[in-house]
């Protein structure tokens, strides 16, 4: 079992510490062994001893009283010397920690409401030091700002030295770094705090708050991140799970609908499956429409120009579960782009947590029902990836050195964010079945394996063969080695297992 300590020095107003502590109780414990540790500065607040009588798992140290911190609606106030009397109380936790052996230190200000998932994601990334972003106003009049920054006091660009910059190029370079932090991710930063997931390993080099004599920034935390840059310990920020600074009492009303929508989504996640097809009823059409409404919850499907009974088909496949059918007059595979970006969309307006693309040929192998509806609770990625297995007939798969998609992971299955700017590869062929920019979010991959039955039959290569032939016949998008071999009399086949 991994052993967290999840510290906070405490002095704080009791309708702000209350929802701080409820989400150290709500907080995902699984796998893990935890211990609170509280310096306690507010003279003996309530709250915290009722929550130590709570949980026997909990230390409560003393603090030194009695200096004055303001805090109000408009900013809070840091005297120097205060400063210093927190860093000091982090350091106690700190010591404390190295004492009991953990193997990481979770520092957190009291002021802070916390996603359930925060500590074990975290501890997922596998850092020395990761902070979670949060967005505060600092001053009432300012825009809300991220808790960790790029250099200096709180510098928020990337800057060479010698380097003067106008500030019109601060402000752009600035806005870059907040651009990037909104979307779901881990950076490299050169300072953080009120947030922190610190290892055994960073403890154990030297990492602590004590003033640096010889800089001048002020805070805490800017001597924290000094010192851990120096001792060759990189910091990082997480922007996947973000909490809730309660920076005024004023706020709490905002918590309010913070917390309503963690409930939202702990509830069972909304899988919609999307489906470009064209005159696939002689296809595979209904085995793969039978396999999707094993997992999904609804399903929609952009129907290509059909001259067929297609869409009559997916009506009565669907009958009995959500879906959306929107059929074009007219063939528009002539620019793909333009059809992956209205699937796209059409999924987007079911209001789903998770959209999984497939095409009408395309079928999850039979075990996958379960283990796709698993994959979607793993709160930690936003993309899956499967192995896709191009068969040249019902029961084998091509393999040799131009059709190889079963050795490489490709993504299927995308967690919906609404914040997210999504962007597209813009050409008319082999633009993907995705928004391009999902690659730099958090992903894993998946055993489940997928079928594509697109080459196994004859007629359907030939056909294929001739539409590349014509959309593309300088390989502008493709590989034309690869097109060419798509009528190899004898290419190498492989069984298909199905418990491999």
């Amino acid at each position: 079992m991994i052993k967290v300590i999840i510290g906070s020095p405490v002095k704080q107003k009791p309708a702000i510490l209350e929802q701080f502590l409820q989400s150290l109780e709500n907080l995902d414990y699984e796998g893990l062994t935890v211990e609170y540790v509280f310096v306690d500065d507010d003279e003996g607040c309530n709250l915290l001893y009722a929550f130590a009588g709570k949980h026997t798992n909990t230390v409560v140290f003393k603090g030194d009283y009695p200096i004055e911190y303001r805090c109000d609606e408009e900013t809070h106030c840091w005297q120097e010397n205060l400063i210093w009397k927190v860093a000091a109380y982090k350091d106690r936790i700190i010591e404390y920690t190295l004492q009991t052996g953990a193997d990481y230190l979770f520092l957190v200000d009291s002021d802070i409401y916390l996603h359930p998932q925060t500590v074990k994601h975290l501890i997922s990334l596998k850092k020395d030091i990761v902070s979670e972003v949060f967005w505060t106003k600092w001053a009432l009049q300012l825009v809300p700002l991220p808790q960790v920054w790029v250099g200096d006091q709180y510098r928020l660009f990337q800057a060479e030295r010698g380097v003067e910059y106008s500030a019109d190029e601060q402000a752009m370079k600035s806005q870059e770094f907040i651009n990037m932090l909104t979307i779901p991710g881990v950076y490299k930063v050169g300072g953080l705090g009120a947030c922190t997931l610190i290892s055994r390993y960073a403890l154990e080099q030297g990492v602590n708050f004590k003033e640096i004599y010889n800089i001048g920034l002020i805070g805490e935390d800017r001597h924290f991140c000094v010192r851990a840059a120096a001792l060759g310990l990189e910091l990082y920020a997480d922007t996947c799970y973000l909490p809730f600074h309660i920076y005024r009492e004023s706020e709490l009303a905002s918590l309010a609908e913070y917390k309503d929508r963690l409930m939202k989504n702990t509830k069972r996640s909304k899988l919609t499956v999307g489906m470009l097809v064209r005159n696939e009823s002689s296809r595979y059409l209904e085995r793969v429409l039978h396999r999707i409404i094993q997992y999904a919850d609804e399903v929609v499907i952009l129907d290509d120009g059909s001259a067929d009974n297609t869409v009559a088909i997916c009506r009565k496949k669907l009958e009995n579960i959500a879906h959306c059918i929107v059929e074009n007059a007219t063939s528009g595979f002539n620019n793909e782009v333009e059809l992956r970006k209205t699937l796209w969309e059409l999924a987007v307006s079911t209001n789903p947590d998770w959209i999984m693309i497939l095409d009408a040929d395309e079928i999850f192998e039979y075990k996958a029902a379960e283990g796709i509806r698993e994959l979607i609770t793993d709160v930690s990625v936003d993309v899956v990836y499967f192995r896709l297995y191009d068969m040249w007939n019902e029961s084998s798969y091509r393999e040799d050195s131009y059709w190889i998609a079963h050795r490489i992971y490709r993504p299927f299955l995308v967690r919906y964010r609404p914040g997210y700017k999504y962007e597209w590869q813009e050409q008319p062929l082999h633009c993907g079945r995705f928004p391009i920019n999902i690659a730099g979010l958090p992903d894993k991959q998946s055993e489940l394996r997928i079928q594509h039955f697109g080459w196994a039959r004859p007629e359907d290569r030939i056909a294929k063969y001739l539409r590349y032939k014509q959309l593309d016949p300088n390989a502008k998008y493709g590989v034309q080695e690869q097109y060419l071999s798509i009528l190899d009399p004898k290419p190498n086949l492989i069984k298909w297992r199905n418990n491999e």
